[in-house]
């Protein structure tokens, strides 16, 4: 075993430094305690009964909810311990700051976070697979997750797929724009609930979209919320996986943070660029942490590669693939699998704080 750079072995252990550590993982327990009432709060409408209201009791929080006081008041004083809600001792009300709704209440809104807390309920769910996973080197399919996890998963990534993917990410890409307003055929692989295949549709009407995800109640719930909105004419959801989904001469195919899930990267690039038009683009959206372990050491990399190791990397390797990559492969090895599978163009054509998009092609 090797020491740590800044620790000589047979050294005094320097106890403020035990204390100041001791407080942080105190604090980190706190913080995964409060994630469940997060995702209460979310689930519950107790965030957007708070939005915009002004200070309430909890009496009449709990009935704008329809909910048990006793319960509310518990939950009230768990986000006031946690500063997401503040408390007026002297009216004994409780106020959600606009600037907190903005991230708690609206999942329209961009800057909406909530529905990441819905994601740790699957994720604790799965740990003593994961603990024999870390035995025997098995992975963890996706499908063994519960509903959470896929529900959850969409939440999270919804709100900056709505404010970037269209204004932002596909105006960044060489000629899309343009073919997509003249009517192009697009490929959505790893679709999940397929909120991006229909942003994606609802902002071009002269083009067809084809989702295709691996995991069936996924594609349906695609399929439903694709109905809703009055766009199953011309978006359509299959099963399918990344290195066989049907079709081709697609102008544009999209990769929206599933790429590294899958067993064989390499194989679904392949696939895609045999699947692309004479011209055609692919979109690869992947999540920003980097290959260099110190260069994640900010609050976006430690959820990301946290979230690796309990989904990304045991879903991969639950396929039996030649290639489980994690979130954090980096850009080079991305580059690189592309380039061995044919799409030798790749350019780094935007960021944002969770994710990095490249455009890649022939």
């Amino acid at each position: 075993m090797t020491a740590s750079a800044d620790v000589t072995p047979g050294a005094a252990v320097d106890e403020d430094r035990v204390q100041e550590f001791l407080e942080r993982v105190i604090a980190d327990s706190g913080a995964a305690v409060a994630g469940l009432c997060t995702s209460l709060g979310d689930r519950l409408g107790l965030y957007r009964a708070m939005a915009g209201a002004g200070p309430l009791t909890s009496v009449q929080l709990a009935a704008r909810t329809g909910l048990v006081e006793r319960y509310v008041r518990e939950w009230l004083t768990a986000q006031v311990a946690g500063e997401y809600v503040s408390y007026a001792p002297g009216t004994d009300t409780y106020l959600l700051p606009d600037e907190h709704a903005a991230v708690l209440a609206d999942p329209d809104l961009p800057t909406y976070a909530a529905g990441f807390s819905t994601v740790l309920q699957a994720i604790y769910a799965t740990e003593d697979i994961l603990v024999e996973a870390f035995r025997t080197g098995e992975g963890v399919g996706w499908e063994e997750h519960g509903n959470a996890l896929f529900a959850g998963t969409a939440q999270f990534f919804r709100p900056g797929y709505s404010a970037a993917l269209v204004p932002e990410w596909l105006t960044a890409l060489d000629g899309v724009v343009e073919k997509l307003e003249r009517g192009a055929r697009v490929a959505d692989v790893g679709c999940g609930y397929g909120y991006s295949t229909t942003l994606m549709a609802q902002a071009f009407p002269r083009s067809r979209f084809e989702g295709f995800d691996f995991h069936r109640p996924s594609v349906e719930a695609a399929r439903g919320i694709a109905a809703e909105r009055g766009l199953d004419d011309r978006v359509s959801f299959q099963v399918a996986t990344a290195q066989d989904f049907p079709g081709e001469d697609f102008d544009l195919i999209t990769f929206f943070d599933c790429l590294h899930d899958t067993g064989d990267p390499g194989g679904a690039l392949h696939h895609a660029e045999q699947a692309l038009a004479d011209g055609g683009t692919c979109m690869v959206v992947e999540p920003n942490a980097s290959a260099n372990a110190q260069e994640n050491v900010n609050p976006v990399g430690r959820a990301l590669t946290a979230s690796s190791v309990a989904v990304c990397l045991p879903s991969a390797l639950a396929q039996h693939g030649p290639q489980a990559l994690g979130n954090h492969a980096g850009e080079e090895v991305m580059r690189q699998l592309a380039d061995e599978a044919g799409l030798h163009h790749w350019r780094l054509a935007a960021q944002s704080l969770v994710n990095r998009v490249y455009a890649v092609g022939r």
